[in-house]
């Protein structure tokens, strides 16, 4: 059948090296200078870190319910306290506590198991004070230092910050000297002689630390003979809470720098080889020293079971499609200047024959020569455009879904004509349901009208062309068949190349040698394939006269 075209079949390299198999780079760590990815990612998780710390520390309500619970527990010990020095009473004898009359409070008080951490006083309604538990410890009282608990670095040194930024700011509450104890008991003490009840008063001191002031009365027949006041060291449950945040604060620092640690493995597994790939697709003019300038080599990270290893296969790819077509182009520049140079050297030589030729009809066939190669130049420039211009409008054009045996039918309608009025038989057979595809319906038509209209000028009166469709599960094939001479065994494998041209004496130079070549590369831009073979009887000799050909395009559906 027809001859055509073709191109250059484009060498498989690709284009980043060697194809060692797909290996794994070693991480290193990246240089945080130099990496804002890897920045980031140790930022932003730390930052995370941050946030959930700072909700442990300042956003929970474990503090109050402390404060609550001593509250409570504060009120039970000062009313069993109290319960001690009703239960001394005697019974029917008058009661005066100041007189010591009924007890005596000192001894009572000193003979107390009391708890630590707490300090008791004995007054009588009228606020004086009868006898006070026994110091063994200035932590105990009020106002001073707290018990010793384990230490608290990390809390005392954010503690120090804290406090020197409210200094320098002037924003931190002024600080007052807490009021002297014999003050709140002869307060507390003439509250619960008028009310008869237990009264608690939570008072802050210095650095807003908790203590509980708790008055309740001494009763004897329902009247009050005496009062008794409680009190807890200060700073008891900040002590307490302190504990709890060194604690999560420690953590917290083991955590930052595990942190750190994982961040940093990370960012060798992510920045570091986006950085390797980012760098080797730099492309520069000069390139890159120690390097063959007019090659770039990406990192084989294929064998990475993730996105950096999709990446740079997909670089490897492109790169190596990249240079392909480089290549392709430098043939093709190649070949055209060849083609151009035939016709050229043809017009130089008919040219300067014409201005010594003498008789008229020698000037005649000259002048037909000039003609022939003109027109052959024109049409060889035109294809040559077209063909330059395919891969960039195959890329711009949007596919669209259409009816692929409504194309070929209208096709067959009209080329079917121009055979027929050749005296060839035009044979068509398509399915009667429609076949849709996805592609380019105005390019697909080009293809179609190449192998029709080349199958058509090999053929002769009395010979027949043969148009068929089929649909095999997920491609379609459309065929096209032809009676001609066939293609020669050698020529087979060069069909397709971009202009390979190989017809008839009479109609040399008609033909540039790109239809071919601009249909396969139609074909496989929509993801097909077409191939050309002879056609044989199945019991005849491979080396004698084919039957004609056969074109065949295969085309996903």
């Amino acid at each position: 059948m027809a001859l055509l075209d073709a191109g250059p079949a484009e060498d498989a390299g690709d284009g980043a090296g060697t194809k060692a198999g797909p290996r794994i780079a070693r991480p290193r760590l990246p240089s945080l200078n130099r990496s804002p990815l890897a920045r980031k990612i140790i930022t932003f998780n730390l930052l995370a870190l941050v946030v959930l710390v700072s909700g442990v520390l300042y956003m929970n309500s474990s503090r109050d319910h402390l404060v609550t619970q001593r509250e409570q527990a504060h009120i039970v010990e000062a009313e069993l306290i109290a319960a001690v020095f009703e239960a001394a009473l005697p019974e029917g004898a008058p009661v005066d506590l100041a007189a010591g009359d009924g007890v005596d409070a000192a001894r009572a008080l000193d003979a107390l198991r009391l708890p630590r951490g707490i300090e008791v006083w004995v007054a009588d309604p009228s606020g004086a004070i009868l006898a006070r538990s026994d110091i063994r410890d200035a932590a105990r009282i009020p106002g001073i230092a707290a018990p010793e608990m384990p230490p608290t670095y990390i809390t005392d040194r954010l503690n120090d910050v804290w406090s020197w930024f409210e200094e320098v700011t002037g924003s931190g509450p002024p600080e007052a000297a807490p009021a002297p104890p014999e003050a709140r008991v002869l307060a507390l003490s003439r509250t619960v002689a008028g009310s008869g009840a237990t009264v608690v008063h939570t008072v802050g001191v210095k650095g807003g630390e908790p203590a509980f002031w708790t008055g309740t009365p001494i009763e004897r027949g329902g009247a009050v003979v005496g009062v008794l006041v409680t009190a807890t060291v200060a700073g008891e449950i900040d002590q307490l809470v302190r504990a709890g945040r060194e604690e999560v604060l420690q953590m917290f620092a083991i955590a930052i720098l595990v942190s750190i640690g994982l961040s940093l493995v990370l960012a060798s597994t992510i920045a570091t080889p986006l950085s390797d790939l980012a760098e080797a697709a730099a492309i520069r003019q000069e390139g890159r020293r120690g390097q063959d300038p007019a090659r770039v080599r990406i990192p084989d990270l294929t064998g990475r079971p993730d996105e950096i290893g999709n990446l740079s296969g997909a670089l490897r790819g492109m790169v190596a499609a990249l240079y392909d077509r480089i290549d392709s182009n430098e043939q093709f520049a190649a070949d055209v200047a060849h083609e151009i140079k035939n016709p050229l050297a043809s017009l130089r030589s008919a040219v300067g024959t014409l201005r010594v030729a003498k008789r008229d009809h020698q000037r005649a066939r000259l002048l037909e020569v000039i003609e022939h190669d003109v027109r052959r130049l024109d049409r060889l420039v035109s294809d040559i455009s077209n063909a330059s211009r395919l891969d960039s409008e195959l890329v711009k054009e949007e596919q669209e879904a259409f009816d692929l045996v409504r194309l070929v039918a209208n096709l067959a309608e009209h080329l079917g004509e121009e055979a027929r009025e050749k005296g060839i038989e035009f044979i068509t057979d398509l399915p009667s349901e429609p076949i849709r595809i996805e592609g380019l319906e105005a390019r697909l038509a080009q293809v179609f009208v190449n192998l029709v209209t080349n199958a058509t000028s090999f053929c002769e009166e009395g010979d027949a062309i043969r148009v068929w469709c089929r649909r095999r599960e997920d491609r379609v094939l459309v065929v096209v068949e032809d009676t001609g001479p066939g293609i020669p065994e050698v020529a087979l494998s060069k069909i397709f190349n971009r202009f390979y041209s190989e017809r008839p004496q009479g109609q040399f130079g008609n033909n540039s040698g790109l239809g071919l070549a601009i249909s396969k590369q139609i074909v496989e831009a929509h993801g097909g394939v077409v191939w050309a073979e002879n056609i044989r009887a199945p019991d005849a000799d491979p080396g004698g006269r084919p039957l004609g050909a056969r074109f065949v395009v295969g085309l996903p559906v």
